[in-house]
């Protein structure tokens, strides 16, 4: 292969998923000069698997992502066809914002947001080869022989590296929707001394609407009051005649099929190699597992509004075609439907992510960040947060600045890349709430107020938005003083109040703000004995409504939070020889020499590292003092 040199640049993003569209996005928007490398422009931002975006704790992250300054809360917004806040019977923790997204469109929409964008080139090639010099990144080659001088790069090719989908004795050597995969790359990076893992996905059959009784099956419609993903949007303006998606089941048959022909899929015959997804297994995983199960419900959904496709979320499947076909007519609703696509399992290389510091640079390799599902997650909304840190990180590296790094108490990214980089993962990671320790204070709602000085700080958050986080955070504060001042008494409006919510009627005043903590109460319920109420947004009394109701328990996860920052403010030297260090049991050893923490918080979270290994980090860095 002939080389040449084809150009010089600041960043190099090599894949146009989530994650790469979110680091090239970020590097070029604070000014760097950029290229994102597509193997196909027509993958840009593509939902090959479900057409959603957000869901339970995915949900927060958007919003993280948003408040940074990041695209893809934006890009939902503009692109949803249904959109609804889950959990609200459960407590604000775990609330979480969920959108149907048009498929197309919202690819189309990333794609054409990169190419407006100063700074950054956008390119349809596959990356063969990562060129380096003294264990630093300094470029790469093209399958053409093109060379891209950089002074970093940042990996996120997805679930594309040496791809093959498999449904049944079928295998097709290439990545989802029959993109083309890329087997080059894989080499270089072993060549570099850099592990790789190999891990597995699935994703359903895509069937006609035409063919579907929706008459069987329960409608699931969006909420009528509109919550947006981005702070830049107002419900009104995003507001539009939302599609219903329908909730169906499999049946005693479903299952019958399945069991009489597990023999055929990939998964149980051993012809797949990657570990696959715990929390999102196939249909046959279910049937399996959940043996005692009569039936398991499956949500019907569209993949655009100009498009007869229907996703069948919920049935994941890598059965042969015509077991699929049979499978899928024995559910409620799909009797007589016809399959447009075949569900598949796709297996990938992706790497140990205990190889990445916490900012996503790995740590043999200057330069050198990763991002996505390359790092082993699972999700759209994963890969994307690893992007915009992995973007950011690389600006912050060429600027010789200090990484920026969000730790476990400042939000759902924090979480994320911590039990990537400290844990590492055996099959692909998927966020979810109960990850969070400290969730109550980690709220979808209050992103915002959390992460948007950060990004502020770096620079992808104007000083105008930046403005309006900062009125929001004076009208809040603000109110909440207000009702912790006003006294009310048991006057006959204020004890008509309680007894229409069921609650104690008053023996004698209570502040407004107390009022507020009872169960049966809230903020919104107690304004018709609270006449002078000022007119506040929506995203201004929500946070005054769980900032006091929840007051006791917000104090006390900052307590915890408080105890959490002294382990994690005491680093480590990036130097220390964990060999050296005779106190120390020997897994221990090899556990921290391997990852590397950058702190005491972070050794103790590192699987294999005890209590008395901890106690004797910290009497070794009080020996360093001394």
């Amino acid at each position: 292969m002939t080389r040449y040199e084809a150009d010089n640049v600041d960043v190099v993003v090599v894949g146009g998923g989530h994650a790469g569209c979110e680091a090239a996005l970020a590097s070029a928007r604070l000014g760097y000069k950029t290229i994102i490398f597509a193997i196909n422009l027509d993958s840009i931002g593509m939902l090959p698997c479900n057409p959603s975006i957000g869901g339970s704790s995915k949900g927060h992250l958007v919003r993280e992502i948003d408040a940074l300054g990041g695209e893809m809360g934006k890009n939902i917004d503009k692109t949803y066809l249904q959109i609804k806040m889950l959990n609200t019977g459960k407590g604000p923790a775990v609330y979480s914002l969920r959108a149907q997204a048009d498929k197309n469109r919202y690819s189309e929409e990333m794609k054409h947001t990169l190419e407006r964008t100063p700074n950054l080139k956008v390119r349809q090639a596959e990356v063969v080869e990562l060129l380096t010099e003294n264990n630093t990144v300094t470029g790469v080659v093209t399958a053409a022989g093109a060379v891209f001088r950089a002074k970093t790069v940042i990996l996120a090719m997805g679930t594309y590296m040496k791809a093959r989908c498999l449904h049944g004795e079928t295998i097709e050597y290439c990545g989802p929707n029959g993109l083309k995969a890329a087997n080059e790359l894989t080499k270089s990076l072993e060549q570099l001394g850099i592990r790789i893992l190999r891990f597995k996905t699935g994703t359903p059959a895509r069937i006609d609407k035409r063919s579907v009784d929706f008459s069987k099956m329960a409608p699931q419609y969006g909420d009528e009051e509109i919550v947006p993903f981005s702070f830049d949007d107002n419900a009104e303006d995003i507001a539009r005649e939302q599609i219903p998606c329908y909730l169906t089941y499999t049946t005693g048959e479903t299952h019958e099929i399945i069991r009489a022909n597990l023999h055929r899929s990939p998964l149980y015959a051993g012809v797949i190699e990657g570990t696959g997804p715990r929390y999102c297994p196939s249909i046959e995983d279910k049937v399996v597992r959940f043996s005692d199960k009569p039936r398991h419900q499956l949500f019907i959904e569209p993949e655009g509004e100009f498009t007869n496709e229907l996703y069948v979320q919920g049935m994941s499947s890598s059965l042969p075609e015509e077991v699929q076909i049979k499978m899928y007519r024995s559910v409620i609703g799909l009797e007589n439907c016809e399959i447009m696509r075949t569900a598949y399992a796709i297996e990938y290389d992706c790497i140990d992510a205990t190889q990445l510091k916490l900012s996503l640079e790995f740590k043999n390799i200057k330069g050198l960040f990763s991002a996505g599902q390359f790092n082993g997650s699972s999700g759209y909304e994963e890969a994307a947060a690893q992007g915009i840190i992995a973007g950011i990180n690389a600006v912050r590296y060429i600027q010789e600045k200090e990484p920026l790094i969000l730790d476990r108490s400042d939000g759902y990214i924090g979480v994320l890349i911590d039990d990537l980089v400290t844990k590492g993962s055996k099959e692909p990671y998927r966020m979810m709430t109960s990850r969070a320790e400290y969730r109550l204070l980690l709220r979808q709602d209050n992103a915002d107020i959390r992460l948007m000085p950060k990004g502020h700080e770096v620079g992808l958050v104007s000083d105008e938005r930046y403005d309006k986080l900062l009125k929001k955070i004076a009208d809040t504060e603000a109110e909440i003083e207000r009702i912790k001042s006003i006294n009310v008494g048991p006057t006959p409006a204020v004890q008509a109040m309680l007894e229409k919510y069921g609650s104690t009627p008053l023996k004698s005043g209570m502040k407004l703000s107390e009022l507020v903590k009872r169960p049966e109460l809230d903020y919104y319920k107690i304004a018709e004995i609270d006449p002078e109420r000022p007119e506040l947004p929506k995203n201004v009394t929500e946070q005054v409504n769980i900032m006091v109701k929840y007051e006791g328990y917000i104090k006390q996860q900052m307590n915890q939070v408080e105890q959490f920052k002294k382990l994690e403010n005491k680093l480590l030297p990036e130097d220390i020889d964990y060999t050296a260090l005779t106190n120390l049991r020997i897994e221990a050893k090899q556990k921290l020499d391997a990852i590397r923490p950058r702190s005491i918080g972070q050794a103790a979270r590192i699987t294999g590292v005890s209590p008395a290994d901890i106690t004797a980090l910290l009497i070794h860095l009080e020996q360093l003092k001394r």
